[in-house]
């Protein structure tokens, strides 16, 4: 995988690039396990804080397939 500079936004919740977007993705899924945000009554969904609600543009709540999509907006 071709590393990929990342958005500031992107870098603040997924470490600092430039990275191949699978460990962006591996970066985005500690930062969302350490700070508990997976919906408890439905594990597809993310529940952003303000962090994460840059990268998803404003969204409170993202499944995780609709992620991917967002987050290949904060990615050269």
């Amino acid at each position: 995988m071709k590393p990929m500079n990342i958005s500031n936004d992107l870098a603040a919740v997924g470490g600092k690039g430039p990275m191949p977007r699978s460990e962006v993705v591996k970066g985005l899924w500690v930062y969302i396990k350490k700070h508990n945000l997976k919906d408890p009554s439905n594990k597809r969904n993310i529940n952003a804080d303000e962090a994460l609600k840059k990268v998803f543009g404003g969204k409170a709540v993202v499944n995780m397939f609709e992620m991917t999509k967002l987050v290949s907006a904060h990615l050269s």
